[in-house]
């Protein structure tokens, strides 16, 4: 007499009971439906490619447009300040009067106008006299015997301006020569 195990038989059971399910073929997509999946994906993906591209192109195009206007308009703020200014020179020229008292007085107010235009876009003026010559700032015209040191600004001969520290005109000086 042979025994058998009964772990055995109990695993042996349950792979004798399911052997329709075993034996059933797996079935496979043919090769068209696979195909026509492939292209349905192919699709898909080309459909976001172009999107992602037309869309890129956009943001290119709408920068460039942006970069644009803002050439164009970069200086309107300034222009708009400007333009009061050069309503009171007329203004100053317009007037009939022979008194040179008020003629002064008006380009006094015309030049603290255009001042503080220049304040409000921080330009400001670089009038050195005194300093030591930076040619990043000044332009030495000539050279004149001082009792100063040598390289020292004497006289302005045309202040020059900065706009945000980044000079827009040097100012063209006359520095000492300095004692021999």
């Amino acid at each position: 007499m042979t025994q058998t195990n009964p772990q055995f038989e109990q695993q042996a059971t349950p792979a004798s009971a399911e052997p329709a399910a075993a034996s059933a073929p797996e079935i496979m997509p043919s090769l068209e439906e696979m195909l026509k999946e492939a292209e349905r994906k192919a699709l898909e993906h080309y459909d976001a490619w172009m999107y992602a591209k037309a869309e890129g192109e956009n943001i290119r195009r709408r920068a460039a447009d942006d970069i644009s206007k803002a050439q164009k308009f970069a200086v309107e703020r300034f222009s708009n300040e400007m333009l009061a200014v050069k309503d009171s020179l007329e203004a100053g020229l317009a007037v009939t009067t022979e008194n040179v008292a008020s003629f002064k007085g008006g380009m006094e107010l015309t030049l603290k106008q255009l001042s503080g235009v220049f304040e409000k876009f921080n330009i400001s003026e670089i009038n050195p006299i005194g300093e030591k010559l930076d040619p990043h700032k000044h332009q030495a015209i000539t050279m004149v015997d001082s009792d100063q040191p040598a390289n020292t600004v004497v006289s302005v001969m045309q202040k020059g301006y900065a706009l945000n520290d980044r000079v827009l005109r040097p100012a063209l000086v006359m520095v000492a020569k300095g004692k021999e």
